[in-house]
Formats: structure tokens, sequence, C-alpha cells
């Protein structure tokens, strides 16, 4: 399907520069990130290094201060500045350098959602220690005219924050909910625009909202989704940091954003940005996530929005808890009636109430322009290929794909699109419009084709029950991740179909100028918004574990998740451990754990070594001095995967674990592995006894199997599992094993 609605708005990722006279060359100079490392514990010395290091590649000092773009100091030592190729080169070479890459500008990847994950408005809560909790969160920036912002009986902003909130422009500034609000619009490549943390777009609103909203009854759009709208953890706190315009989002300002943000006092991090590059070193949320872990903040990403492909899915690296988007159990039907009587559901959030019993209804076909050129398809409905006299007036069946905007400026008002394949994804359309499958399709084609004066009628959309949830939706990326190939993502799913959430009124609930439709709230669907339901979980275990790390958070998440219906060897790739389960998650009974070192000792394993991890680590750690854990992989990861090249070779790996017990204090857990025929998984010791809080036990995980054991199943993948349980707890891992596939 060609139509892209998964997200607010989708944008091109393009490459940036900025060319001034370098002597009398006319040479281009492009927008690059130098990363330096761990922040000094004095600023001016971070700057003054960063200064020298400049001078040494560009020798005129004029040239030299005209290219430098920003610094980053706070949480990590980095600058951005506009370079030659030589100029890249040498400063690649430099020792105190671990990367240089380029900026890119990257993609913007509830109601009833909260509810559906069992966190009901009576759940139980720690208030207490939620209201001290600060979600940071990298978007669009925030519309404090939306009531999810309201901060009538929150009190004033916990001691620990030390961010700031810009009022300037039409933003009329922050409050005890909405404690920061900060802009970043430090690429030259952009326009000069209004500077503000003001959200003209929605989206940040949207999965800020999502996280922390306040909560607000008889919230809806147009009066769909009608409910109490609130965030997953509703007392906590909002700090906004706009790094996102209406071109995207540059690294150069995500990385700043990131250096504030891990400074200012925040517990979580939510990240609906595309960031995926070449290695976990120029990538800027990479690098942010790895500082942020090391302050013990709590990062959430999108896994993209570029499914049902393999080898699609975003923001990998083992720091960052990765999310897919999942559906939940109820969904937008949009009815559809023909005037010979046939009636059918299709799939769309249509607001539009219709005047009429029935209205004209053509086909792309009939309505072709005359000039089209023969052996063009008019199918797609696509930019003048219609012709105005006959759609003007009338609804217009098309397939795949149509352009709204293009069929309402000829007058046409209501599209019908015939989709091959799965749908079960809604959108907000400028006219009534609604996705219908084949069969329906070849039902009203029919029906347009014997017919003299054919009609139809688009009806709003409904509510109802989704029984086939919790299901994957078709655009979640898949794994496995292209940096590594030992560990498995996304790490889990949540919900991200037809999220109810505040959004802005300076945008119009399609994002089209001819959209004459504003409200505070609107339904939305994409891993941007699965992201903030895994941000705000994350938030609400810390509220009763205020001492656990980022890692043991994500641990609590996975083990608990709630497994999904589908199993066909590939659908870990989809959703990993599953759908999130907040309220199991508070008590695990075991986790995995991760420090620093761990991290370290899993970066040598991947290949980084010398003066990389060196600068990357305050202790000026490197491969040679740590030691490489034997195995599989190296990282006491809750999930087990295996990934080879030969299918004809024998599998055999093993694999080191330790868990730590946050159950009851004395406790017995016993292994129960399920595993497919001619797949031998070996757990050494099978039971693990504990006998006080916070202990820790060690077990092997050895996985044999034969030549050729894929090709018994006619799948490329196949999947066991490992779970531990004292009878209370259920510890669940998922094994994956996967042969590589083409990319």
């Amino acid at each position: 399907m060609v139509r892209i609605c998964m997200i607010t708005f989708f944008l091109l990722a393009t490459q940036l520069h900025w060319s001034f006279t370098h002597g009398s060359s006319d040479t281009i100079r492009k927008a690059y990130i130098v990363y330096l490392g761990e922040a000094p514990r004095l600023r001016s010395n971070a700057v003054v290094h960063q200064h020298n290091l400049l001078s040494s590649v560009i020798k005129d000092e004029s040239i030299a201060q005209q290219a430098r773009i920003h610094s980053y100091t706070k949480s990590f030592n980095a600058f951005a500045a506009n370079l030659l190729p030589d100029e890249v080169q040498k400063l690649k070479e430099n020792e105190n350098v671990v990367s240089v890459f380029p900026s890119r500008v990257r993609k913007l990847h509830t109601t009833r959602s909260w509810d559906y994950l069992r966190m009901p408005l009576s759940v139980k809560r720690n208030l207490k220690i939620e209201s001290n909790i600060i979600v940071g969160v990298l978007d669009t920036g925030v519309y404090m005219g939306a009531p999810s912002f309201n901060d009538k009986g929150v009190g004033p902003p916990p001691s620990k924050w030390k961010g700031r909130c810009q009022v300037v422009g039409k933003f009329i500034g922050c409050n005890n909910k909405v404690i920061g609000a900060t802009f970043y619009n430090n690429d030259p490549k952009f326009p000069q625009r209004k500077p503000s943390p003001l959200d003209v777009n929605g989206h940040g609103s949207h999965t800020s909202s999502t996280i922390a909203g306040a909560t607000i009854a008889g919230a809806s759009l147009y009066g769909l989704g009608k409910g109490t709208a609130r965030g997953g953890v509703p007392s906590a706190r909002i700090a906004m940091y706009k790094v996102c315009w209406p071109e995207g989002c540059s690294d150069i300002d995500i990385l700043a954003g990131l250096d504030d943000a891990i400074d200012d006092g925040i517990d979580v991090l939510s990240i609906s940005i595309g960031g995926e590059s070449n290695g976990f070193f120029d990538n800027p949320i990479a690098i942010g996530a790895f500082h942020a872990m090391k302050k013990g903040i709590f990062t959430a990403c999108s896994a993209g929005n570029s499914g049902p492909y393999v080898y699609t899915v975003q923001n990998t690296a083992p720091w960052i808890m990765t999310v897919g988007a999942a559906s939940m159990d109820m969904e937008f039907r949009t009815p559809i009636k023909l005037g010979n009587g046939k009636e059918n559901d299709g799939l769309s959030i249509n607001t539009f109430t219709p005047n009429k019993k029935m209205y004209p209804l053509t086909s792309a076909a009939i309505a072709a322009n005359s000039t089209l050129s023969p052996g063009s398809s008019p199918w797609y409905c696509d930019q003048g290929k219609l012709d105005q006299k006959k759609v003007n007036g009338k609804i217009v069946v098309c397939k795949e794909a149509a352009n709204e905007t293009y069929i309402k400026s000829l007058g046409g008002i209501g599209v019908l699109i015939s989709v091959i394949g799965k749908i079960d994804t809604s959108f907000t359309a400028i006219i009534p419009e609604a996705l219908i499958d084949s069969s329906f399709g070849n039902t009203t084609l029919t029906y347009v084709n014997s017919t003299k004066a054919p009609q139809a009628v688009i009806y709003k959309s409904k509510r109802v029950p989704n029984a086939a949830a919790p299901f994957v939706a078709s655009f979640s990326s898949r794994g496995p991740a292209m940096l590594t190939s030992t560990i498995l993502k996304p790490d889990i799913v949540a919900p991200g179909i037809d999220i109810l959430a505040a959004y802005s009124k300076l945008a119009s609930l399609t994002g089209s100028p001819d959209d004459n439709r504003f409200d505070v709230y609107n339904i939305i669907s994409g891993t941007s918004m699965s992201c903030p339901h895994v941000a705000a979980a994350a938030a609400y275990v810390k509220s009763f574990h205020p001492d656990w790390s980022p890692s043991a958070i994500k641990s609590a998440l996975m083990t608990t998740a709630t497994e999904m219906k589908v199993k066909d060897g590939l659908a870990e790739f989809a959703y990993g451990a599953g759908q999130i389960d907040p309220t199991s998650a508070l008590q695990p009974g075991l986790i995995y754990d991760l420090s620093t070192l761990d991290y370290i000792r899993f970066l040598c394993n991947e290949g980084y070594t010398g003066t990389n991890l060196k600068l990357f680590t305050e202790d000026n750690t490197n491969c040679s001095s740590v030691h490489k854990f034997g195995g599989y992989d190296s990282l006491n990861y809750p999930t087990l995967y295996y990934q080879y090249d030969d299918p004809n070779s024998t599998i055999s790996a093993i694999y080191y674990r330790t868990v730590t017990n946050v159950g009851f204090r004395n406790s017995t857990y016993k292994a129960t592995v399920t595993a497919p025929k001619n797949l031998t998984v070996t757990v050494v010791p099978n039971k693990l006894s504990f006998t006080q809080l916070h202990q820790k036990k060690s077990f092997k995980v050895t996985l044999k199997a034969p030549p050729q054991f894929l090709q018994i199943f006619q799948y490329t993948h196949q999947s066991a599992s490992l779970e531990w349980s004292d009878g209370t707890h259920r510890v669940k891992s998922p094994i994956l094993i996967s042969l590589s596939q083409p990319r």
C-alpha cells in the first residue's frame, strides 16, 4: 500500500550540507558530528579540546570558527562542524576521536490502551515516587492548550530538576505537569523559523501525553473513541526536547537534546525517531542512550514503520529497549453500503457523518483522464490521472492506493481503496475514505460496471471488538538487527494501532493545509505510538523499584510480557519477548541485570577495540583489560538468539546467564524448556535455590541441532522457550534460531 499514514508525518532522510569558500576552493562542506567519548569533569576543558581538534585540521582560525555548529559538553564530549572530506579523514585518524559521522535527518516514526494493558484508573500506584519521575521526550514539541497537560492538583517540580522552559514565540510556558520545554534548531540546512518549543505538528503532544498525560474524562476525536484519556503514569512529569521540525530530526539537534536531557535530571527517555546507522558510535541516539544508561536513565525507542520486511528494525543498541507496534482488542471500522444493498466494513478513522442516504459512485478506470497514456494504469488514482468532470460529486473506487487530496481537489466526495492482502491499520483522511479488502472491492467494481447510476455511502466510523488481538501491526519493523547478530530485536511490543491521545490545534488532523479539522485529540498509528507506552511502563515499574537499573526494568518488562498468538518461527522478529504487561512487571521474580562493563564486553565481542572503547568509558576501559565472556553471546540478555549462515551446518551454541532474585527471599526456581523436534536445549543447573533477596545465580544454556534442522520445518526460523518458575513467578525467555537472509 502506497499510503503513508502510520505516523503523523513521514519525512525523507536527506544529507545535510552547507558550503562556504575555503581559500580559492569551492568544495562543499558538510555537517558532521565528531564524537569524543565521555565528557570531562570540567566542561571548559572539553571546549578547549574540541577547539584544538578542529584547529588541527582547519588551520585558518576564522574558517574554523565559522565551521563550528554546536558543542556537546554536559553528558558526553562531542561537537558538530562543517567539514571537508580530507578534514574528516584526519579527524578519524586522531587517537582522541571515537567516531566522525555525517549528520543525517531522521524520520519520526491513548484512552483505551491502558485499560487494555490491565492498568485501569484504579490500578495500584506509588504516587509519591511517581510524581517525582521525570520523563524526557525527544519529539516535535508540546501543545500546552491540550487538556492532557493540565497540572491541576500537581505539586511543584522535583528538586532534582535542572532543566529549562523556553518561553518564546507563541509558547505560553510550562507548568507543574510539563516542567521543561526546550527547542533545538542548530542545523544550518534547515530554513530559519520562529524558535519555540510549541508543537505545530501534533506528534510530540501525542507521544508525551500517552506517557504522562493528565486524566481527562470524555475525551474523543469528533466522538470517536470516547473515554477517559490518560497517560500510563499520570502523576509523572514531562520534559519536552523539541528536536524535530517539518524537515525532520537532525542528528545535530538530537544529540543536543540528549546532552541536555541526561544532565537535567530525567529518569526515563522516550524517543520515537528512526535511529539506525552503520555502527553504535555513529548514531546519536545510541550514543546518547549509552550515556543515559550510565546515569541510570531508561531509554525506549520505536522500532520503525518499515514492516513486515525483515532487517528493518531500528534503534537496536542493547542498552535501548526497542519497541514494535501491536493491536488492541478494539478497532475502528467504517460501514459502507452500496446502492444494491450490499454492505461491508472498511478500515479507517472517518469522522464525517453523511448528509444523504446515497452518493454517486464511480471507479478510477471509468473516471480516467482521456489523455492518459496507453498502458498506464489509472487505478492508483494518482495526480493527473483522473477527469474532474467524472469525479466531481462522486465517491471513487481505487486499487491499492489513492491521493485523496487530489481527489478532493477534483470535487470528489469520498474514496474506497481496494487492497490486496492484510489490512490492520486505520488512518484519517481529508474526505470520507475507507480501505476495503479485495473481495468486497471486486464486488463494488462489478456493481459499478454493471449499473447505470451506481451509488454508495460511507458512514462515520465506529469502534468494535477486535477478536484477533493481540497481533503485531503489519507496518511494525521486523528483525533481525543489522548491527549485531547476537541479540533479538525488537525487544517487545506495545499498543500502536488506533491510539487516541493529545494533539495540537496548530495542525490539522491529517497534516494537510486543505483539512479544516482541528482538535486537541487525534487517533494515530505507528511505532511512534507504541514507544511511549513502554516508556510509561518503565516509569511505572520504577515508581515501585526506584533503585532498579535500566536493564533490570527492561528485564522485568520482557520476562513478564504477554505471549502473542502467532507462532510461526518468524514471529519473534516481530514481537520479541511479547506484549508489555506493566502490572506483572512489578513482581518479575528474577531479573537479568547488566552493568556498563557488560556492555563494554559486548562491544569487544562485536569487534570494537582500542581507542573507541577507551574513550567511550570514563575509566579508560579497553578490550585488553576486559575478560571476554565465553559462549555464543556475551550479554546477560533476557532473550537468546542464534543466527547462522550455512543451513547444512550443525547448531551448537552455549549461553551463560545470571539472574538476580527479586521475588521471595527463600525460593527455588525450576527450568522448563519448550523446543521443536530435533532441537536439544539443555539448562545447567535446571534448578536455582535462593536464600535471600538480591542473591545472584548463574546457569548455562546449550543449544544443539543437526544439519538442515530448519529445512525440516520449511522455515528459516524456529523458536523455543525457557521458563523459570517458583510456582508463583514465571520468568520467560524466548529462544530463536535463524538462518541469515538476503538483505
